[in-house]
């Protein structure tokens, strides 16, 4: 087994140094890698961002919404969770047994005087409650495991960033579950910093295997991660367009009248979109749904399509600004 240092804090190159590593580095049998995120949303390769977050609060917080490799469901990463990932070509035969890993992270608690437990499939408690989420993706035989250690995460920003708004949404996309969780820290006796837990944790795996050694990545390889993370894992199109189709309908009310949006989304581009409403206006609206067509489902995006022409004409009393939120949260 070989181990990676990884003292990026940016989740979409953190994101593609893992992809990197699963997809390119095929002859190292097994890769540990340990990595700490500024504070984002890490949404499940299959699921539709917009379901999952809420952008209005992610934007105006500054949390990154990055879309990995693994399916699953969204989670919520900061500067004090510890993640991890593991990388192994015993995929094919079955080989790669998770709970073999918990092992060196269940001792290192146990070392900080704390009891944890390894239960159902991939889960990792302490009094019931998981302290981290999993998931797995396969590419050609290998297989990745990576997940997400709750160390010290602010559950009021979790809590708010994944609360997603209560307009329906309709997706074939995956959601997520929520589980009870609980911070690791909040059960130790003696408190440490999460860099000093990750510390312990590398120690614990070196420890129980004696064999392992650091793989110092190249200067051409460190080339290679950069531009996967500046073509895909930090574009709109890999976070948002890679969304499955979905349906939304929005209600929204202001005093000059109540807006209900119908809209189909494929991609994260409006595919076509219905307004309907007790609002007065002296235009007819399907002049506005004929603009939107083609538009990114993006607030700022929306907005500049609705500033072409003179909103007020079609929804009177209304701002341009009020008729995009009613569109797009």
């Amino acid at each position: 087994m070989k181990y990676i240092v990884n003292k990026s804090n940016n989740p979409a190159y953190n994101i593609a140094l893992e992809a990197y590593a699963f997809r390119e580095l095929v002859d190292e049998d097994e890769l540990f890698i340990l990595w700490i995120n500024e504070p984002a949303i890490i949404i499940g390769r299959h699921q539709n961002a917009i379901q999952e977050i809420n952008k209005e609060y992610t934007d105006a917080h500054g949390i990154h919404v990055v879309r990995r490799l693994s399916g699953g469901g969204a989670v919520y990463h900061d500067l004090n969770n510890l993640n991890y990932t593991i990388i192994s070509n015993k995929s094919d035969e079955g080989a790669f047994d998770f709970k073999t890993f918990s092992e060196p992270v269940i001792a290192t608690l146990a070392d900080l005087g704390v009891t944890a437990e390894f239960s159902g499939r991939n889960d990792l408690e302490i009094n019931g409650k998981k302290i981290c989420g999993n998931a797995q993706a396969y590419y050609k035989g290998r297989m990745m495991h990576h997940g997400c250690l709750l160390f010290d995460v602010d559950m009021t920003v979790l809590g708010n960033a994944l609360k997603v708004s209560k307009d329906k949404i309709e997706s074939k996309g995956v959601k997520s579950v929520r589980s009870r969780v609980t911070n690791i820290l909040s059960e130790l006796p003696e408190k440490i910093t999460v860099q000093e837990f990750s510390d312990k944790i590398l120690d614990k795996m070196k420890e129980m295997y004696p064999d392992m050694t650091e793989y110092v990545l190249s200067d051409d390889e460190l080339a290679k991660i950069q531009k996967s993370y500046e073509e895909q894992f930090n574009t709109w199109d890999w976070t948002y367009g890679q969304a499955p189709e979905y349906t939304i309908e929005r209600n929204v009310r202001y005093p000059a009248g109540k807006i209900n949006i119908f809209a189909n989304v494929e991609n994260s581009i409006i595919k076509g979109i219905k307004i309907y409403g007790d609002f007065f206006g002296v235009l007819d609206v399907a002049a506005v749904e004929n603009i939107l067509l083609g538009c990114r489902y993006e607030y700022m995006d929306i907005l500049e399509r609705l500033k072409t022409v003179d909103i007020s004409r079609y929804f009177s009393g209304m701002s341009v600004e009020e008729v995009a939120k009613a569109i797009v949260v």
